[in-house]
C-alpha cells in the first residue's frame, strides 16, 4: 500500500489540473451570461424617431430596464434606408449589450426586392421575441362607388390599369403587399411611390391616389370625417378601433403576410444563456397591462413571440415575398 499511494497521486493532481485548464475557457460564456447585463443596453433603431420602429423600441426600454436592472437605451441611427444601424447592431459584439429592433418591411420584404447591403437578416441575427403586431387597413377615395373589398376588386376588374395606388417605396410592405393582392384578385393597379405617409394621404384625400394601405392611426381621423373610406382590414380579428371594417376572410380572400410587425433582435452567436433571459423578460414586459394599453392606443397590439416563431415568420415572409418579386416582375430601384 505504501507503494502505491504515490502512484494514485499524480494522477489525481494530473487530473485536476486537466479540470482547472478547462475552466478558463468556459468561464468568459458562463460569466457573461450570468453577470448580464453588467453596463447599460443599447437598442439601435435604424430609422428616425417617431415611427413603429422607434415606438416597439421605446415601448419595451423603460419597463425592460427595471427588470434587467441596467439603463436601456434608445439609439437612432437612421440612413442608407435602414442599412447603417442594422449594420452596426449585426457587427457590435454579441454579449447582449446591443439589441435592436427589426421592421418587418426591412427584414423580409426588402432581401426579396434588393437585398442589403452585407446583411442577412436571417444569418446576422439572433432573434429575441416578436415586440408589435399592426393589422393593415385598406383606403379608398369615397369618390369610388365602392364599399367593400370585393366591389373594389369587381370595380378594378372593370378598369385594368385606371386606378392607382400609393407606397411607401419600391421594395416597401405596402408595395409587395399591393402587388400581392393584385395577384390573388387579378387586377390591375399602377404603383405611384411616395417618399412619407404624410403626402400619400394627402393624395389620396384629394383624389390623385384612389387606392392604399397603411397601419390605422394615421387615418383613423379621416375615416372617421368620411374623406377617407376603409375597405378592409389584414387583421385575423376585426380591429377594435375599426370594428365596423371587415377583415380579409370575411372580404373573401385568405390572410396574406402584410401585417406590419417589429422583433427584437441580438447580433448572431450572442450566448443562449443571455439570449433566454432576454426572451424572459420581454415577456414579462409585454404581459404588462399598461404596456399593452400604451401599444393599443397607438394602434397596435403588444404580441409576444418567442424566437423560434420569429425565426419561422422571417423565413416564411421572405420566401412568400420572393415569390411576389418574380411573380409582379419588381426590379431595384
Amino acid at each position: 500500500m505504501t507503494v502505491a499511494a504515490p502512484l494514485r497521486a499524480p494522477v489525481h493532481r494530473a487530473a485536476l489540473l486537466a479540470a482547472a485548464l478547462l475552466v478558463p475557457a468556459m468561464a468568459p460564456g458562463v460569466a457573461r451570461a450570468q453577470d448580464y447585463p453588467s453596463r447599460p443596453v443599447t437598442i439601435i433603431v435604424a430609422s428616425p424617431a417617431g415611427g413603429g420602429t422607434d415606438f416597439s423600441a421605446r415601448l419595451i426600454a423603460e419597463p425592460l430596464a427595471q427588470r434587467l436592472g441596467q439603463p436601456v437605451v434608445v439609439e437612432n441611427r437612421a440612413g442608407g434606408n435602414g442599412t447603417i444601424g442594422l449594420l452596426a447592431a449585426a457587427r457590435s459584439r454579441p454579449d447582449g449589450h446591443v439589441l435592436t429592433v427589426g421592421y418587418s418591411g426591412t427584414m423580409t420584404g426588402r432581401p426579396a426586392v434588393e437585398g442589403i447591403a452585407d446583411l442577412d437578416p436571417q444569418k446576422d441575427f439572433a432573434p429575441v421575441a416578436l415586440l408589435t403586431d399592426t393589422p393593415q387597413v385598406m383606403l379608398v377615395h369615397p369618390s369610388l362607388p365602392v364599399a367593400t373589398l370585393a366591389e373594389f376588386i369587381a370595380y378594378a376588374k372593370a378598369r385594368p390599369g385606371q386606378l392607382n395606388y400609393a407606397s411607401a417605396g419600391n421594395g416597401s410592405l405596402h408595395h409587395l403587399g399591393t402587388e400581392l393582392l393584385k395577384l390573388r384578385a387579378g387586377i390591375d393597379l399602377v404603383h405611384v411611390p411616395y417618399r412619407g405617409t404624410g403626402e400619400t394621404i394627402s393624395d389620396l384625400i384629394a383624389g390623385r391616389i384612389q387606392f392604399y394601405m397603411n397601419s390605422p392611426p394615421p387615418v383613423i381621423g379621416f375615416i372617421r370625417d368620411g374623406r377617407l373610406r376603409a375597405i378592409a382590414t389584414t387583421g385575423e380579428t376585426r380591429h377594435p378601433a375599426l370594428p365596423e371594417v371587415p377583415n380579409l376572410r370575411e372580404s373573401g380572400l385568405e390572410p396574406m403576410p402584410i401585417n406590419v410587425w417589429y422583433a427584437l433582435y441580438a447580433p448572431a452567436r450572442t450566448p443562449p444563456a443571455v439570449l433566454e433571459r432576454l426572451t424572459r423578460e420581454v415577456r414579462a414586459v409585454l404581459a404588462d397591462g399598461d404596456v399593452r394599453r400604451r401599444a393599443q392606443e397607438a394602434g397596435t397590439f403588444a404580441t409576444f413571440a418567442p424566437p423560434e416563431v420569429v425565426a419561422a415568420r422571417l423565413a416564411q415572409e421572405t420566401a412568400a415575398w420572393f415569390q411576389v418579386v418574380k411573380a409582379a416582375g419588381i426590379k431595384p430601384d
